[in-house]
């Protein structure tokens, strides 16, 4: 069991610089394009495979405390389309949290189809690939749906290993396992892409305002 200490109010003095503190999520920090997404998902027929174009901004937010506990993060909006299409496919927000006392690493997200989740895992702090995971039932790293998905397209867990890049560029691969009516086993929704970079982060507030108060 994991050991907390005794005194759980007293908060640590964070830097100012999320951008200078986020560990192996340093290089996911900015706005990232590609269309060269490729999603597996279930269909009556059989297995669909969906290209798609995506967009993600991921922007530094201020260092969150829980008493001594102490995040570094990045906010993100994610989008995604269908080659030569308007309509959105898949739409997705959360945070992206490192822990540098313990190296944990959290991406909280919820969609709006009626679903939320938490994935952890655990990193180095120059790490270039590292995976989370939620699974159902966890109250630490778990996994809510809407009734009808909890019937029709039940999620039994979710992973995602993501992997900085030397060429500036990162990548992740997503399996969400699904329980699915009629099907004998278990169906693997999958989802891979490789981002590159269209804008720089916007530092977080705190920052910005340091940066004011020095000139």
């Amino acid at each position: 069991m994991q050991e907390f200490p005794k005194d759980i109010y007293t908060e640590p003095e964070p830097s100012v610089d999320t951008l200078a503190n986020l560990g192996p999520l340093t290089g996911m920090a900015g706005i990232w394009t590609s269309a060269q997404g490729l999603d597996i998902n279930p269909k009556a027929a059989g297995p669909e495979r969906q290209p798609f174009v995506e967009r993600i901004e991921l922007q530094p937010i201020d260092a969150q405390t829980n008493g001594p506990q102490l995040f570094y993060g990045l906010r993100y909006h994610t989008r995604i389309v269908k080659p030569g299409e308007v309509e959105t496919l898949h739409d997705q927000v959360g945070y992206w949290l490192w822990e540098p006392a313990t190296g944990a690493v959290i991406q909280t997200l919820s969609i709006p189809r009626g679903q939320t989740a938490m994935a952890v895992g655990r990193a180095a702090a120059d790490a270039k690939s590292f995976r989370l995971e939620a699974v159902r039932g966890s109250e630490t790293n778990g996994i809510i749906s809407n009734p009808f998905l909890e019937y029709a397209f039940r999620t039994i867990s979710y992973a995602i290993t993501v992997t900085i890049h030397a060429d500036g560029t990162w990548s992740y691969e997503q399996d969400t396992v699904l329980i699915i009516p009629g099907q004998a086993e278990p169906f693997h929704h999958t989802d891979r892409n490789t981002l590159r970079k269209i804008g720089e982060p916007t530092p977080n507030p705190t920052a910005q305002a340091a940066a004011g108060r020095s000139r």
